[in-house]
């Protein structure tokens, strides 16, 4: 069986204390990990402070170091997209597509480390200061705390170390401990493509060790997390002045209007409700849909459901394999049953096979049920008519989470009006909630989160602005 180290400035380390990585599929351990306690922690924090201090990296140095991770992954997509798969039960085809998009968020980040410039600022204009001239730069803001989620272990991952090392940071990241072998492969790939020691540490454990042990270290100038809600503010609450990066939960609420084209927003919206069995901070999870065109739009979406292939994800025909664990498979059967006491009806779906569970669609859901009102992680969706636009928006946005939403339609002023008033990070129009790019601005309103990520976005938050001020004789 595979053993996998930790790697703290520059080293791989080995510990005392072990992980079990399982087969998410076969529910299987298939790996180890070292788990890291107090003394591997302060190890980290205290590598990427003494890099940072003593080893500054040149804007090219950064480009040219996040370039080569870009190339090494292109190379290792294959081997790295199986255990992309093992480890996390993604799909082959989504985790190829995974590491695709993981090359262009270092490729990003790589053009960023040469484009980070200030500005000029006209001081002379202040009268008395007719002599003086000023400028600002941006410099990095030192040691950035990462924290990864598990639905995403390769570009999640990215999205956080590639910004802070365009920017000049060093970086301690706790990958999630359902998915660490992919980050620790990661840090392999930069240790071959020449950064420096201590600029990238990886720690792995629990979030009430390892993640608390960071949270409290006065060293870490920056946390960038990507998680629950409830973790996130717990974060806010503990870490003092320091900056955030937050991206949390979401109940992603798609518009299929009256005039909308049906048979797309259905392909649509089946494809991306249930990528990755439904674990995407943005997976489709509230499906309002016009009450004129509700039967035939049904009818649609459930015989695009219908085409999905469910079952192993190393299978390169699956669409959605299983839940990251049998517990989280439970769960959702839980919330399913319990809307169905409630009055719900499962008009598709429903049925669990250890941490497979089948793509479901409910009707006659209510706004306070756990299905509808909270994130359910999962490949469920609701479906809720509605009759009036402005209303139904109303109804959007009453939940506590605004990351991305979707509207389809082909009236130009029902997506301006939609794009105004849903209260979210993102509106697509004609396309799902899920759609990203990983150039554009990705962040929320609300109990989604707190900052963009998106290279160019995120080292707006990694840097600070410095004022310089010349005082001239003439």
């Amino acid at each position: 069986m595979d053993r996998h180290k930790l790697y703290i400035n520059g080293e791989w380390i080995d510990t005392n204390d072990q992980l079990d990585v399982w087969n998410k599929y076969t529910q299987e351990t298939f790996a180890q990990v070292a788990k890291a306690s107090e003394k591997e922690v302060d190890a980290a924090i205290e590598a990427a402070t003494h890099a940072y201090k003593k080893r500054a990296m040149s804007p090219y140095e950064r480009f040219e170091i996040l370039k080569r991770v870009s190339e090494l992954l292109k190379e290792n997509q294959e081997d790295m997209a199986k255990v992309i798969t093992m480890e996390a039960g993604k799909p082959i085809k989504q985790a190829l597509t995974e590491l695709e998009r993981a090359a262009q968020t270092f490729e990003l980040a790589a053009e960023e480390a040469k484009r980070i410039h200030g500005e000029g600022v006209p001081v002379e204009a202040a009268p008395g200061s007719e002599n003086r001239m000023a400028f600002t730069i941006k410099v990095p803001v030192g040691v950035v705390g990462a924290i990864s989620p598990f639905n995403f272990p390769v570009n999640l991952v990215a999205h956080k170390i590639a910004p802070a090392i365009a920017a000049g940071n060093a970086v301690v990241l706790k990958p999630a401990s359902k998915t660490p072998i992919s980050a620790l492969k990661l840090a392999g790939l930069f240790e071959e493509a020449g950064l420096p020691k201590g600029f990238l540490n990886v720690v792995v454990g629990s979030g009430s060790t390892v993640g608390n042990q960071m949270m409290k270290d006065k060293r870490i100038n920056l946390y960038t997390f990507t998680g629950s809600a409830e973790v996130g503010l717990k974060l806010k609450q503990n870490t003092g002045l320091n900056k955030l990066v937050l991206e949390l939960g979401n109940n992603s609420p798609v518009i299929i209007d009256k005039e909308a084209d049906l048979d797309a927003a259905a392909e649509n919206v089946a494809a991306k409700g249930y990528a990755f069995a439904g674990q995407v901070c943005i997976s489709v999870q509230r499906l309002y849909v016009h009450e004129s065109v509700r039967e035939d739009f049904q009818d649609k979406f459930i015989q695009a459901i219908e085409k999905l292939n469910v079952g192993d994800p190393n299978d390169p025909n699956t669409d959605v394999g299983p839940m990251i664990s049998e517990e989280e498979a439970e769960r959702a059967e839980e919330w399913v049953e319990e809307a169905k006491a409630a009055g719900a009806q499962v008009i598709h779906g429903g049925n669990r096979e250890a941490a497979l569970f089948h793509p479901t669609v409910l009707t006659n859901v209510k706004p306070d049920m756990k299905v509808v009102c909270e994130e359910i992680f999962a490949p469920v969706v609701s479906i809720i008519p509605f009759s009036d636009l402005s209303s139904c928006i109303e109804e959007v946005n009453e939940s506590p989470y605004g990351l991305q939403g979707g509207i389809f339609t082909q009236n130009i002023d029902t997506a301006f009006y939609a794009a105004k008033n849903v209260e979210v990070g993102g509106l697509m129009v004609n396309d799902s909630s899920q759609y990203r790019v990983d150039l554009m601005p990705y962040g929320g309103v609300k109990d989604s989160g707190w900052g963009k990520e998106g290279p160019k976005y995120t080292i707006e938050d990694m840097t600070e602005e410095r004022l310089i001020v010349l005082n001239l004789n003439q």
